[in-house]
């Protein structure tokens, strides 16, 4: 003993069996204690392992892909003049130019929309102007092929290609790289484009004969009616909706969010 204060090398050692266990379970409580001190952080980085990343989105949305269809079938039918081309590709090359120059992206984070999305009256409106716009003068332009109005067919197609490139420029617009003011741009600048093609068409619809048309009085009819509700939609979404209510709104919200930025 060492005068009562507690057990010495010399004075108390433990039998071999007893001593090799004593020293398992010290073992075994240094391992867990070490283990429950190292838990968090193995815990974080097992989560950042295991949690999966985002997966990104396609390169075009199922919208697009149609448009680019319809696209594709009037250049390969002859029905689209050059000068049909040369618009759309001045579109692709000017809307990358000013989105460098004159509107660049104002932060890393993805400019907000203008109008809500879930919008009804938003979306009943965009649902008129697809169905006006595309899907009745691409069923006039295949029931042209039928009954051989190839007059009909050229006269509708170039706003048919035209509102089908709007689109699929529309898909690249919305895009993470574009800020808001180039998505104003693509609808301004197209519809104000294919106004002057349903000009023509209308031209074309009511200059046709009855006598010397050779197809449907029925078809003449519609051709004219859809021509006429084209001008007057498409007219009243340019006027009445682009340049004061859109083009305004986008503007705003792009250089409200520019002072933000600045202080």
């Amino acid at each position: 003993m060492s005068g009562g204060v507690g057990p010495t090398c010399g004075d108390i050692s433990l039998p071999k069996e007893q001593e090799h266990e004593f020293k398992e379970h010290n073992d075994e409580t240094s391992s867990k204690l070490s283990s429950h001190q190292k838990s968090p952080t193995s815990h974080s980085t097992a989560t950042a392992t295991a949690s999966p990343r985002k997966a990104g989105g396609g390169l075009f949305s199922f919208r697009q892909l149609n448009a680019l269809a319809v696209v594709v079938v009037l250049s390969a039918s002859g029905m689209v003049s050059p000068q049909d081309f040369a618009f759309v590709f001045f579109s692709v090359i000017y809307m990358h130019i000013i989105s460098k120059v004159a509107f660049p992206i104002l932060g890393s984070s993805r400019d907000p929309t203008v109008f809500n999305p879930q919008n009804k009256v938003l979306r009943l409106y965009v649902l008129t102007g697809a169905v006006i716009g595309l899907l009745l003068p691409i069923a006039y332009i295949l029931e042209g092929i039928f009954e051989g109005d190839k007059q009909g067919i050229s006269a509708a197609s170039p706003h048919v290609f035209l509102l089908a490139s709007q689109v699929f420029m529309e898909g690249m617009a919305f895009a993470d790289r574009f800020s808001t003011p180039i998505r104003v741009f693509v609808p301004v600048f197209y519809n104000s484009r294919r106004i002057f093609t349903i000009v023509d068409w209308l031209r074309s619809e009511f200059s046709k004969e009855h006598e010397e048309y050779g197809g449907s009085a029925k078809r003449l009819y519609v051709g004219r009616g859809l021509a006429i509700a084209n001008m007057a939609f498409w007219c009243f979404n340019l006027f009445g909706f682009l340049l004061p209510v859109y083009l305004p709104r986008a503007f705003k919200k792009y250089y409200s969010a520019h002072k933000l930025k600045d202080y």
